[in-house]
């Protein structure tokens, strides 16, 4: 008896080490196995997830950097006794969403100036006045919007690709799961081996579209809050731009 148990202890454990390459293979060969359609399907949530990352990757640089840059400008013009001085520094901090509003702001403020400045007697100090306080405004919001828009390029795409990946592999799985029964009518069989490949096979499209809309979920909401928070600083500094303008220019 000791001797049948151990012969039969021995054929488990070869038994399970046979199957291991199987199970380590298992999706592979599942793929390998499912139709024309699926592997379609699947090639379309793979694109749709390298692409989200390279935006996500893309965006995250590019917000790091509007944030970094944002941080020193607001530094320099804080310190700065006149605009000229932050103009000249602007050519280095091109990646900020300030830049592109102060320099819509100062475009705008030396226009008006320049058209109001007074005829003064020869030796008289000639001060400039700015003639509409409402259009320094919207010279402003339009560059603040402007902005936006570049802040908020791509980002778009990661919505898309969390809304639409699930729908995509959902269709690859209903479509697997007909075939599946196509081939028990076809062959008259509900055994579990017949049956499990087939529905395997068809529930992968399903797993691959939540794999590219999750991480698309996450950082659509990460990326929109971190543009939101730079919107807000540019709210920010446009009053703080139009109260320094009405103190000095009025």
């Amino acid at each position: 008896m000791r001797t049948l148990g151990l012969y039969a202890l021995s054929l488990q454990v070869q038994g399970g080490t046979a199957a291991d390459p199987v199970v380590n293979h298992d999706i592979l060969s599942l793929i390998a196995r499912s139709s024309l359609l699926a592997k379609f399907v699947l090639l379309i949530l793979i694109l749709f997830s390298v692409i989200s990352w390279g935006v996500i990757l893309y965006k995250l640089w590019s917000l790091g950097r509007a944030e970094r840059q944002s941080a020193t400008f607001l530094d320099i013009f804080r310190k700065s006794s006149k605009f000229s001085e932050v103009q000249a520094v602007c050519k280095n901090l091109n990646d900020s969403p300030l830049v592109g509003v102060f320099q819509a702001g100062y475009a705008e403020l030396n226009t008006q100036l320049r058209q109001s400045t007074p005829a003064a007697p020869a030796g008289a100090p000639v001060r400039s006045t700015l003639k509409s306080l409402p259009a320094l405004d919207r010279a402003l919001l339009r560059a603040a919007t402007v902005e936006i828009n570049r802040l908020e390029d791509r980002v778009s795409f990661l919505a898309t690709t969390a809304s639409i990946t699930p729908y995509i592999g959902l269709f690859g799985t209903v479509w697997g799961i007909m075939s599946a029964f196509q081939g028990i009518g076809a062959t008259g069989s509900t055994n579990l081996g017949v049956v499990a490949p087939g529905i395997a096979e068809a529930l992968i499209a399903t797993a691959a579209g939540l794999f590219a809309a999750i991480p698309a979920v996450y950082f659509y909401n990460h990326l929109s809050g971190r543009v939101k928070l730079l919107a807000s600083e540019m709210d920010d500094f446009s009053l703080e731009f139009l109260n320094i303008s009405e103190r000095n220019f009025t």
